[in-house]
């Protein structure tokens, strides 16, 4: 199987790879980042969500990229087309690390993988799980162009977390690109 690699103006998104491990590990330890991604996770948890990412691409076809800075060749973070077992809809999610928050990475990477899952993988809709205290990542959802279409129930472990579905129709998405609001 040929994975897809994308190119953004500042990024490269690729599928997960072992030599993420590190910083993937890093993402998974910080508090701030993962406040709203379920809470800090050890080394060895991390490490098997790596391989998650890495598997769904064998067994789902699709999963999240790695976000590499093109200039520099850092780990930027993560996101893409997610949807394990349970899952209450087709999501594009994202985050990335501190040193790289409020700086548009997390848009450029959303807007590429929305794009790949509207029109490579042809959802018909794209959704967004976001803790109702995520103001970062609701913002974030807003300027994509996605509305809150009120709160769902994630699977478990995380069928306790307060979460919105945020998102719009592929239809929708097309439209607010074809505008150049994307």
């Amino acid at each position: 199987m040929s994975l897809p690699v994308l190119f953004t103006e500042r990024l490269i998104l690729r599928p997960v790879a072992a030599e993420d491990f590190e910083d993937w590990a890093r993402f998974h330890a910080d508090e701030s980042v993962m406040r709203f991604l379920g809470g800090v996770q050890p080394r060895s948890v991390a490490w098997r969500g790596l391989c998650a990412m890495a598997g769904a691409w064998s067994i789902r076809g699709f999963s999240m990229f790695s976000l590499v800075e093109r200039d520099s060749g850092r780990w930027v973070g993560r996101a893409g087309p997610w949807q394990p077992e349970g899952w209450p809809g087709t999501e594009v999610g994202w985050g990335v690390l501190p040193e790289f928050a409020g700086k548009g990475f997390a848009f450029e990477a959303a807007s590429a993988a929305i794009d790949y899952a509207v029109d490579v993988l042809r959802w018909d809709d794209v959704m967004h799980s976001i803790d109702p205290g995520n103001a970062a990542s609701i913002a974030l959802a807003r300027r994509l162009g996605g509305v809150n279409r009120g709160p769902i129930r994630l699977p478990p472990p995380f069928e306790a977390d307060p979460v919105d579905n945020w998102g719009q129709s592929a239809t929708t998405w097309r439209a607010r690109r074809s505008a150049g609001a994307n």
